[in-house]
């Protein structure tokens, strides 16, 4: 994966948000020799650059405000963030964690260490996104289990089989009508829940 990152740098679609300075200009010099495509913005905007996969963001104490209604706008699509620091000191620091950044440059920006910081970003960007998938998936089958688990105990409870029979019938069914066994159990419990279905429980 790593070797993976360092090529995809050369091509990566990067908004700039900093003043329009001789820093900013030579931070964006910089990207554009490594080979990303640059845009640039300034002041802070409300929501970030739509399809960019990086964000280097200056961080100025005075414009905390706006800053913290644009780490609203951020979403599970958004992009990898590096913070650009002057200071070091607690209010900067809490904006700095508040921004959901994966590294931090700091100023005065030099070129030398910035690839490494975006290597790093990425890296940890790619391995959080990788970590979302498989606690999702976790969620998703745990939510299976769960609705299985209460279907069966409705036919065991209806029927008067046992589990494992329970649990063939629901297999058996969603064969049939060709879907998940989820979806089978899903299924079962909302016709249950019609069958029990009391006017004074409205």
């Amino acid at each position: 994966m790593a070797i993976q990152i360092l090529r995809d740098i050369k091509g990566l679609r990067v908004q700039v948000i900093h003043a329009n300075d001789a820093e900013g200009q030579e931070l964006v010099d910089h990207l554009k020799r490594i080979g990303c495509f640059v845009e640039t913005t300034w002041p802070a905007p409300e929501v970030f650059a739509e399809n960019v996969d990086l964000v280097l963001l200056a961080i100025e104490q005075e414009d905390r405000d706006a800053l913290r209604k644009l780490f609203k706008s951020r979403s599970d699509a958004s992009p990898t963030l590096i913070a650009i620091v002057g200071y070091e000191n607690p209010s900067t620091l809490a904006i700095v964690l508040e921004s959901g950044a994966f590294a931090v440059v700091e100023r005065p920006v030099k070129p030398f260490g910035l690839l490494t910081q975006i290597a790093l970003a990425r890296t940890l960007w790619s391995e959080r996104k990788d970590q979302d998938k498989r606690i999702r998936k976790l969620e998703r089958k745990l939510t299976s289990i769960q609705q299985i688990q209460k279907a069966k105990s409705i036919l065991i409870a209806g029927q008067g089989i046992s589990e494992e029979e329970a649990y063939s019938s629901i297999r058996r069914q969603a064969m049939a009508k060709r879907v998940s066994m989820e979806e089978m159990a899903t299924a079962i419990i909302r016709a249950n829940e019609l069958l029990n279905f009391r006017p004074d429980d409205a």
